[in-house]
């Protein structure tokens, strides 16, 4: 039997990228799997694909940072599933710029998506999980949640919170079978290190492509020299679905990067 069999699962973002990763590794480990997304095309596509494989997989939409419409679609999502058991609040943002650039506007704008969300999400999802006493939250942070960068305050603050925020959450629920941890992705070739405004475009030398700049990071930034994948995130998560006793953690898959 799958590790994770008949366990229901959300994943918020989990249309593409990193998301889709994880919502990928948890169907594989036999989860019933929803997909949460502003884009509820993307998502539906996504559902459509997990689901040729075999997976229990369905679609919604929500915006994660209306207080309103977290707590109605994570019961839809209890409701279609038979509860909920595993959470992972995987939606953000990217935002780039120096501190005189930033403006109160854009910085609103990234920790209501990267800080809000997680918390609203994580309140509703204990709410559903405390009854059955049984929960796996897991926060999607960031290496940038643990190592500040120039140019990124406004996402690197809000990192720092949610790992701030999944260890204080997690000693309120320890005692009530419900673990709650951060996984923090390094280098990743999806939309926020990759494309015209990926920090890997934004990095670049005047000479490099930003192919040249991606290769440059992975090897300038990396002891192994190689980026990490959606697939090595998921496999991080599945793990924390399975750990009864590691809660309270920020675990970077970094290829070393926080060495």
């Amino acid at each position: 039997m799958s590790q994770l069999q008949g366990k229901a699962a959300l994943v918020t973002g989990g249309a593409r990228g990193i998301g889709f990763g994880i919502a990928e590794a948890l169907a594989a480990a036999g989860a019933k799997v929803a997909i949460i997304d502003i884009d509820i095309e993307a998502a539906e596509a996504a559902a459509t694909k997990l689901s040729s494989t075999g997976a229990e997989a369905i679609a919604l939409a929500a915006d994660v940072s209306d207080e309103s419409d977290v707590p109605r679609a994570f019961a839809e999502v209890a409701t279609r599933l038979q509860g909920l058991h595993i959470a992972v609040n995987n939606a953000g943002t990217l935002g780039l710029g120096t501190i005189t650039e930033l403006t109160g506007q854009e910085w609103d704008r990234v920790l209501n998506l990267n800080l809000r969300s997680v918390f609203l999400c994580c309140k509703a999802e204990i709410e559903l999980m405390r009854p059955q006493k049984w929960g796996r939250v897991i926060n999607t942070a960031s290496i940038a949640g643990k190592i500040g960068f120039p140019g990124m305050a406004h996402y690197c603050a809000s990192k720092f919170a949610v790992i701030g925020l999944t260890n204080s959450v997690a000693k309120e629920v320890a005692r009530e079978g419900i673990t709650v941890n951060a996984v923090c992705p390094g280098l990743v070739g999806t939309g926020m290190w990759r494309g015209k405004n990926g920090v890997a475009e934004r990095w670049r030398r005047a000479d490099e492509t930003e192919e040249e700049s991606w290769r440059r990071h992975q090897d300038t930034l990396l002891p192994q020299g190689e980026a990490q994948t959606p697939e090595d995130i998921g496999q991080m998560v599945v793990y924390l679905a399975g750990a009864p006793h590691v809660t309270g953690q920020a675990l970077a898959v970094d290829g070393g990067f926080s060495l």
